[in-house]
């Protein structure tokens, strides 16, 4: 699917018929081409778009290059951030002239948020740049917000994972969530990590950029001067993201091993009862061992009180260790 805006008081206009309007379009949101698409878009606008694969290079030169005049900026943008199963794909911005392109193949709802927002109020949406850094910023107030709530949800987990429980078996099913939970949120904030990563080089980038457009064209120098301004903001605020991320990234490996540690506790507090059990029963049993033995001439095979003699050494030999233990603190 091909979307077409133009800009009109500051504001995203879409157009009806993309091909028959390409001279007013300034911002082409591409999703998810069809070849036809693809070929045609090319032929209409005299440039490449990348493909998929191209898209998923690791490569910094890959991601960020010019070509026939053209600049393409590939930077990793999050979607379904709403819970934990956060997907992450790339996202290009390419910079043709007075036109923005966006190319993706899956649906971050931060680009339809500004695009919604962009049609009803005026936020600075004059030209190809300024609406690809207002989508910059929208990514990284998207970010920021998704960050927010994973570091609410961690700090509610680090108080679950540290409160006392009346009961063992609430303690294994917590810990089993709290290990869960965590991974989840590990996850978020690897992907965070990574989408930062691709934006503050495209931040950089797109800085490198303006400044030249600065020195060619000396008309172009106020716009260029607010747009360096606004890019030098985004890339401050995508710093101490990463801070935070790392921040978060520290904890959650705190909290992973607390709770595993919490998890020996309880298994070793397990084992020490099994094992004072049966340290306890083993002098009845040498006991009972020795009056199950089948001879003729025992000391007490005819005494009357045989029997409860050995019953109550048994249960007194059981006794005494379980008080020792008690004594010690061992249970």
């Amino acid at each position: 699917m091909i979307s077409g805006y133009a800009v009109a008081d500051g504001k995203l206009r879409p157009l009806d018929n993309l091909f028959a309007e390409t001279a007013n379009a300034v911002w082409i949101d591409i999703l998810r081409p069809t070849p036809e698409e693809e070929t045609a878009l090319e032929t209409a606008l005299n440039l490449d778009i990348p493909t998929p694969e191209e898209m998923r290079e690791i490569e910094v030169s890959s991601r960020l290059y010019v070509e026939n005049d053209v600049s393409y900026m590939t930077a990793l943008i999050i979607s379904h951030s709403d819970g934990d199963d956060v997907l992450i794909s790339p996202v290009t911005f390419a910079l043709a002239g007075p036109r923005l392109l966006t190319i993706r193949h899956e649906e971050p709802r931060v680009i339809t948020g500004f695009v919604a927002r962009a049609q009803k109020a005026q936020i600075g949406c004059v030209n190809a740049e300024s609406i690809l850094v207002g989508l910059l910023e929208a990514v990284v107030d998207r970010l920021a917000d998704v960050l927010e709530r994973v570091a609410g949800d961690i700090d509610t987990l680090s108080r679950d994972i540290f409160r006392e429980r009346a009961k063992l078996s609430d303690q294994t099913r917590d810990y089993q969530r709290a290990l869960v939970e965590l991974g989840r949120k590990e996850n978020v904030t690897s992907k965070i990590r990574d989408s930062l990563v691709t934006l503050d080089r495209l931040f950089g980038f797109l800085s490198l950029q303006a400044d030249q457009r600065a020195q060619q064209a000396a008309n172009g120098k106020r716009m260029d001067k607010e747009l360096r301004a606004r890019l030098k903001t985004l890339a401050r605020d995508a710093h101490s993201l990463s801070e935070h991320v790392s921040y978060l990234s520290q904890k959650t490996t705190f909290l992973l091993d607390a709770t595993l540690g919490l998890i020996n506790i309880e298994q070793n507090a397990i084992i020490k009862t099994f094992s004072v059990v049966a340290v306890a029963f083993m002098p009845p049993t040498l006991i009972a061992s020795i009056y199950g033995m089948n001879f003729h001439l025992m000391p007490e095979l005819s005494w009357p009180w045989g029997y409860p003699f050995a019953v109550a050494l048994m249960i007194l030999s059981a006794v005494l260790p379980l008080l020792f233990f008690k004594r010690k603190g061992w249970l």
